[in-house]
């Protein structure tokens, strides 16, 4: 089968590879017919230090299941399913909780192991799902493939930092970053009814497409005069960064109001960061870290496409074949597109 595989030197490929097997009572394999290229992929291929050369990359994709193992009872052959982008066992006590993440059988798929033991990604014509019954959910009538291949991840992000803000009706929410995951969290915000979502963004076309798409724009240079308008000199209620790093923590810092919450859903790479204690604590604010979680969150992330409420589509740029990722990587990289997803 084809496979896109990390090259090495911030590079990726395609090429041929042995086809996954079924080596667990509770694997699947799915014939993948949409996979994405996310953040995560283009920060993996450019912090390798956990991604050994010949990594099949990739954690968004939606197939059908075409095998079983013995244990699996939640699936047949033919579903039409999206993944998680990570695993967990579905049983030990955090899972029981909700809290997938931090199942001690966590794998992330393509990510080497960055995020827990090495597991092949799913930007390949196979793919296997341990746990299935836990990772995959099935694709309702009604959400074609395109919108589910965002649940199992960025959507999923997005939703996760909207409730781990614990926003009322009627809040003024500043979301950092106007990538997939920023525009995607910015229509959860709408969709679960806040007041004023405003997406901080230097790059115009992102911006437009936040305007578009029911938020309040502006540059980083300029946020804190817009914030400040909406909200009669007091903040944001909330500010959710979307890009991550020093950057996005300080930007967001500057902007919440006094109780205010931060909650940080981008990729982190530096080990530690200059929190300003002393105004966190005299603003009693509140920050708060969150992963996007398909296994927690399926409900929901599903009644909010299938209603119409959320078209996570509007940040497609393009749609590619297989041979074709490698070039797909590069325009994201460059910033020339917004979302590239792959048509295998």
């Amino acid at each position: 089968m084809k496979a896109v595989l990390f090259a090495g030197d911030g590079a990726v490929r395609v090429e041929s590879i042995d086809e996954p097997l079924i080596t667990d009572p509770g694997d699947a394999i799915v014939r993948v017919r949409r996979a994405a290229v996310c953040g995560t992929d283009l920060h993996t291929v450019a912090h390798a230090e956990h991604v050994p050369r010949g990594t099949v990359l990739g954690h968004e994709f939606v197939g059908e299941v075409v095998e079983i193992g013995p244990a699996v009872s939640g699936h047949r052959v033919g579903d039409l399913v999206v993944g998680a982008d990570f695993t967990a066992c579905g049983t030990c006590w955090w899972c029981r909780r909700g809290d997938h993440w931090e199942c001690s059988e966590r794998r992330f798929f393509g990510t080497g192991a960055s995020f827990g033991p090495p597991l092949a990604g799913a930007q390949a014509e196979l793919v296997r799902v341990p746990f299935a019954d836990t990772v995959l959910r099935p694709v309702p009538a009604g959400i074609g493939l395109d919108a589910a291949v965002f649940l199992g991840d960025t959507l999923a992000t997005g939703y996760a930092a909207v409730r781990r803000a614990e926003l009322r009706p009627g809040d003024t929410v500043v979301v950092i970053g106007g990538g997939p995951v920023g525009q995607l969290t910015s229509l959860a915000a709408q969709a679960c009814g806040v007041g004023v979502v405003v997406v901080v963004e230097p790059v115009e076309p992102r911006r437009s497409l936040a305007g578009r798409e029911g938020a309040v724009t502006t540059e980083p240079g300029t946020a804190r005069e817009v914030v400040e308008q909406l909200t009669d000199g007091r903040g944001a209620d909330a500010v959710i960064d979307g890009i991550g790093g020093p950057r996005g923590l300080e930007t967001a810092f500057s902007l919440v109001r006094r109780r205010g919450s931060i909650v940080s859903v981008g990729v982190h790479t530096d080990s530690s960061w200059p929190m300003p204690v002393d105004c966190a604590f005299a603003d009693e604010l509140t920050l708060r870290f969150a992963i996007g979680n398909l296994m927690r969150d399926g409900e929901e992330l599903v009644a909010l496409v299938r209603s119409g409420a959320i078209a996570p589509t509007v940040v497609v740029s393009e749609t590619v074949p297989l041979d074709a990722a490698p070039e797909a990587y590069r325009r994201m990289a460059e910033r020339r597109t917004l979302k590239s997803l792959i048509a295998i």
